[in-house]
Parts: structure tokens; C-alpha cells; sequence
């Protein structure tokens, strides 16, 4: 069942068998179904999860407009940071662009498994790692680089987004208007 997620975590840094045995103990599996909330704004992210199937997006509104901040897929890792870490109410939605499974542990059961099994420290930190430079990479092609750029960046880092989300989330998620996405995507 935690399959993919323990892979990717012995890849990270060998797990010892005490490890595995008490993540598998504390893990909390959801299906969701396409289009439900998995976090609502005003909310405390409590869980970090583990996308083991299907597609979410996390968006924030602006003057009752969605503004897509990113998407999650397969072995990816989808949290709220801000309101996870600090546990605080977020400012951030996260919702199923599909079917989705996930599976995730609680801010205070990670937070002792950070003290009982201080190698799982490793791992906590490559991802954040990785999730942080993911997130510079985006913000530096959000402010520096043309629309059709930032299109074609996305298309060459992530084409399964460009395949599965909706194109009113891409253009959001891009900075784009429907339309510019439009001419865009027609000119290639």
C-alpha cells in the first residue's frame, strides 16, 4: 500500500526496519475523488502527504479570483508549508484536479519520528531541499522570463501538468490570461 512512498524514502536514505514498521503504523490513506478539498483555506495543514496517484493543484484567491500556486502529482509530497510548520491557519486551498490517493502523516507524528528515528532527518530535509529549489526555479521564471517561455518551460519540465490539469489552471499557475495560453499553444 505505502509502496511507492517507502521507495522513494529508502532512495532518499535506507530506512531501518523500526522505521518502516512505525511509519507504516502511523500512515493515514484518503481517497479522494476528482474535484474535492483535501485542504481548505482558513484551515491548519495537520498532515503532510504523499501523492501516490492522480493530480491536485493548491491555489489562493485574490479578489475572488483562483490563483493556481502549484500542482502535485504521483511521488510528489503536498503539505501547505507556512500553515504546516507553524501550524496556523492557511491561506491556501488544495484540491483533486482527479482521482487522487495520498497517503500522509501528522505534524506531531512526524515531529516525533524526527527524534525516535533521527535518520528519518535525511530525508525530511532532501525533500524539503528539492521542494525549495523547485520553488526558486518557478519564481525566477515567473518574474524573469516572457509567457511563451514560461509555457514552453513548463512543457519541457512538466508535460504531464500540460496533459492533465484544466488550461484556466495552467494559465493561472503560468501567470497568463486564457487568451495569451491560447495564442501560445496555436504558435507552437
Amino acid at each position: 500500500m505505502h509502496d511507492a512512498l517507502f521507495a522513494l524514502l529508502n532512495n532518499i536514505s535506507p530506512m531501518t526496519v523500526g522505521l518502516t514498521e512505525h511509519l507504516s503504523a502511523v500512515l493515514v490513506s484518503r481517497e479522494l475523488a476528482r474535484n474535492e478539498v483535501l485542504l481548505k483555506r482558513g484551515q491548519v495543514c495537520s498532515h503532510i502527504y504523499f501523492v501516490e496517484r492522480g493530480m491536485l493543484h493548491c491555489y489562493y484567491e485574490r479578489n475572488d479570483v483562483k490563483i493556481t500556486a502549484w500542482f502535485m502529482q504521483e511521488n510528489d509530497v503536498i503539505i501547505s508549508a507556512k500553515s504546516f510548520f507553524l501550524q496556523i491557519p492557511g491561506e491556501e486551498s488544495i484540491v483533486t484536479l482527479e482521482d487522487t490517493v495520498v497517503h500522509g502523516i501528522s505534524f506531531q507524528e512526524l515531529e516525533d519520528i524526527y527524534v525516535k528515528y533521527p535518520e528519518f532527518n535525511v530525508a525530511g530535509r532532501v525533500l524539503t531541499s528539492k521542494y525549495y529549489m523547485q520553488s526558486e526555479e518557478r519564481l525566477y521564471y515567473l518574474r524573469k522570463e516572457r509567457a511563451r517561455d514560461r509555457y514552453l518551460f513548463l512543457l519541457k519540465t512538466q508535460p504531464e501538468i500540460v496533459q492533465r490539469a484544466p488550461l484556466k489552471h495552467i494559465a493561472s499557475y503560468l501567470g497568463i490570461t486564457m487568451e495569451t495560453l491560447s495564442r501560445i499553444r496555436a504558435s507552437i
